[in-house]
């Protein structure tokens, strides 16, 4: 394994943190000083809230999953596990080709967990958020983060990426998700010019928009493109995204939807909205 992969992998805590902190501190400060939308809940309750589930989240994954991600991909390579271990690909092209690949994975996924109804008890949680800032884009459910990890070392069984580019993907894709999650607004020209090179905050809003058609679209998270190219892009939302109702239409007049106990116990309700190809039951 070269050196580069041993310092990174060695260092991968340290790493996930600072980008984790650096950019909710980022977007922090750039909420405050800018916000898009007004918050129609406590911003303190969501806040304990959904970074609680954070601190739940990482404890239950490291408890379930002895190996995740990263150390995964060092375990494939080590064996010759995966498509990418079959082929002879210069160095930086197999670490391109495997991020843009596994982010590839993250889309499908994300589109399963809509259109599958026991996936979608689950992914409701993040959904039912009523208002849209850098933390609805840690709020998960314990129970998806832990298939969303099982889905993504199986990615890593079939492709065999280099643990150096899982690292990346990883980074960015929790970057852009804090990114793209923020209470803020670009620049209408930036904004469609980014477009092409990253999902932004204007475009994944439309995701999080209470019209089903919408909330079934965007459905990206680093990557644009396969929005693009699988005809789930949504340019525009339909009403004023200052004003836009955000959420799921069941949750949009309860006020529990903020509160740690209340997600946790959501997808065990008996009463539930569920998507049968994208559409409501």
């Amino acid at each position: 394994m070269p050196n580069i992969e041993l310092i990174l992998m060695d260092r991968e805590p340290l790493i996930r943190f600072a980008t984790f902190f650096g950019g909710l501190v980022i977007m922090a400060l750039w909420e405050a000083i800018a916000p898009y939308r007004r918050y129609r809940q406590s911003k303190l309750v969501r806040w304990i809230s959904n970074l609680g589930l954070v601190v739940l989240n990482t404890v239950i994954l490291r408890a379930v999953f002895p190996v995740v991600a990263v150390g995964f991909a060092a375990i494939a390579s080590q064996n010759g596990w995966g498509l990418f271990n079959l082929l002879s690909f210069p160095a930086w092209l197999t670490i391109l080709l495997s991020v843009i690949a596994l982010d590839c994975a993250v889309y499908w996924q994300h589109v399963l967990f809509h259109h599958v109804p026991l996936f979608w008890r689950l992914h409701q949680v993040h959904h039912a958020d009523l208002d849209f800032d850098v933390t609805t884009g840690l709020r998960f459910h314990p129970i998806e983060i832990l298939l969303s990890m099982g889905i993504k070392l199986g990615a890593i069984a079939l492709l065999g990426p280099p643990a150096v580019a899982v690292l990346i993907f990883e980074v960015v894709l929790n970057a852009s998700s804090l990114f793209n999650h923020g209470n803020v607004s670009l620049p209408e020209g930036s904004d469609r010019l980014l477009r092409w090179i990253i999902v932004t905050p204007d475009m994944h809003r439309i995701h999080h928009a209470v019209l089903i058609e919408e909330t079934n679209s965007n459905f990206g998270f680093n990557l644009p493109w396969w929005d693009r190219l699988f005809g789930t892009y949504c340019a525009q939302a339909q009403t004023n995204p200052r004003r836009m109702a955000i959420g799921l239409p069941q949750y949009q007049q309860e006020q529990r939807v903020g509160y740690l106990l209340w997600m946790l116990l959501l997808p065990f309700w008996p009463r539930l909205r569920r998507y049968q190809a994208g559409q409501p039951e």
